[in-house]
């Protein structure tokens, strides 16, 4: 006799049930043993033991989706999470990328300082209609560092397949650029070192160029800022990024692989022979923005431009980059997208307000609606106009008084020294975004630590009100992020991968 399957509804309705008696069980008993005072305190402030600041070297991989059941988490595999790919840290163990080139992992102040010209580059391309610029195969000089997408490329990864027979890559994935691209065979100019194989197209019986007489090549210019260019009567495609780094090299159409059974033919990407920069060994990058040449829109057929991800707690576990509906969390919260009129491709937000220790900080809504602002996986660090992250500093430092104070990291200015003290207690802080969306940032998503001895506030200023503000990644680990492109809307869930 067969073993008896219990359906993945009921389950999910029973896992619920038990959440919801176990809340008010332990809400009552809270109510027995503590004070008004006490209550208050563990209600509204996070207690984390100091050595878990501290990196690890070794991988610890997360359950990608789970449930509340009596205060434990756990993993619901009936979800279906057949369109989902592991997403890690660039720079930590988890990351084949970080066994590759310990040597060149880069310092804090380092990935600050390159999150700072991020940032400008975002700005820069908001600010103004930017022009656009003919490219050639082998002269990305050509390009100015003010076209084309912003600065940098992100802190994670996923692996993809690419062509026929499927050579495995290794992606950094971003929210903020549109084309995806990888280096190729034959490097006509340069290529940076890389952790994979580099991609040769002469290997796949299912690579073929776009035709620079195409619309396809045409469309190159609202994804890269840059009018194509053509070589041999192939469309030549060129992206450079606010630090120099570029990309130059062949439009072309390829069969791509993201999992066993999510395989599309005819996937447009760069199929680039010139390229330098800080991409920390990985072989290219996945674009997931809104243009229609992004990943998301080129998928629209069976994905319906709706895609999830979580970002793992820290550099040594993982998260996941899921296609689809399946696995979204029964818990999630929905805002609505809105659309920069410089910057059609970022996906815009309405932040309404902040919360430090349960209080609303008394914030004017014309604060956030001057600049506007967006979601960014590959900005670090969130920004906020001067006026928010005054008032968001200010109750901090009131709350975080028992701690001796650190010198500033960057363009971190409320750090703390953590070396006498075995756990401390850090204020919880909220975001919230149009629709009544509360959103708690995660512990490890309110610090930034440099080393004990410098942990800070992991939130900074823009220079004022009129700039973009930016929802970066450090806030959104442990979040499952969920992405409604024909919806319009953006979704949080708190647990997506713990």
């Amino acid at each position: 006799m067969g073993a008896t399957v219990i359906s993945p509804t009921y389950l999910s309705a029973y896992l619920l049930l038990l959440c919801l008696v176990c809340s008010l069980k332990e809400g009552y008993a809270m109510g027995r043993r503590a004070t008004v005072a006490e209550s208050h305190h563990l209600e509204h402030s996070h207690t984390i033991q100091v050595s878990s600041l501290l990196p690890s070297s070794i991988c610890s991989p997360a359950t990608k989706v789970l449930e509340c059941v009596c205060d434990a988490w756990f993993p619901l595999s009936v979800l279906d999470k057949k369109s989902s790919l592991q997403v890690v840290h660039k720079h930590g163990p988890c990351s084949q990328l970080y066994h590759h080139d310990k040597a060149n992992i880069p310092t804090h102040a380092e990935i600050l300082l390159q999150d700072v010209a991020r940032v400008k580059s975002i700005h820069s391309k908001l600010a103004k209609s930017l022009g656009s610029t003919k490219v050639d195969q082998t002269d990305a000089a050509n390009i100015p560092a003010k076209d084309g997408s912003v600065v940098g490329s992100g802190n994670y990864v996923v692996t993809v397949g690419l062509g026929t027979p499927k050579k495995d890559l290794t992606l950094i994935f971003d929210t903020g650029s549109d084309i995806t691209w990888t280096q190729c065979q034959p490097c006509v100019g340069t290529c940076y070192k890389q952790q994979d194989p580099v991609f040769a197209p002469s290997l796949s019986s299912t690579y073929s160029n776009i035709s620079c007489s195409s619309t396809t090549c045409n469309s190159l210019a609202s994804a890269t800022g840059n009018t194509p260019g053509c070589s041999s009567s192939a469309c030549v495609y060129g992206i450079q990024y606010g630090d120099s780094s570029f990309s130059v090299g062949i439009f072309a159409k390829e069969k791509l692989t993201l999992t066993s059974t999510d395989v599309f033919d005819d996937f447009l990407f760069g199929c680039g022979q010139n390229n330098q920069g800080l991409f920390g060994g990985a072989a290219g990058l996945i674009g997931l923005g809104r243009d229609k040449l992004s990943l998301p829109s080129q998928t629209a057929s069976k994905y319906k431009k709706y895609f999830s991800y979580c970002l793992p707690s820290s550099a040594s576990s993982t998260g996941f980059l899921s296609f689809g509906y399946g696995g979204v969390s029964k818990f999630v919260k929905f805002t609505t997208l809105t659309t920069l009129s410089q910057g059609a491709s970022f996906y815009g937000i309405d932040i309404v307000g902040i919360s430090v220790g349960g209080k609303k900080l008394p914030i004017s809504a014309s604060v956030f609606t001057a600049g506007g602002a967006i979601i960014d996986s590959g900005t670090v660090i969130t920004r906020l106009p001067p006026t928010a992250y005054t008032a968001l500093s200010s109750e901090f430092r009131k709350l975080m008084s028992r701690y001796p104070k650190a010198q500033p990291l960057s363009i971190l200015d409320t750090c703390y020294d953590f070396t006498k003290f075995s756990s401390v207690s850090v204020p919880k802080i909220s975001i919230f975004f149009s629709g009544g969306v509360e959103v708690p940032i995660a512990a490890k998503g309110i610090l930034y630590v440099n080393t004990i001895s410098q942990v800070c506030l992991a939130f900074a200023g823009n220079t004022d009100d009129t700039e973009v503000g930016i929802f970066g990644n450090t806030q959104q680990k442990t979040l499952q992020v969920v992405y409604d492109g024909v919806g319009g809307k953006l979704g949080f869930a708190t647990g997506g991968c713990t």
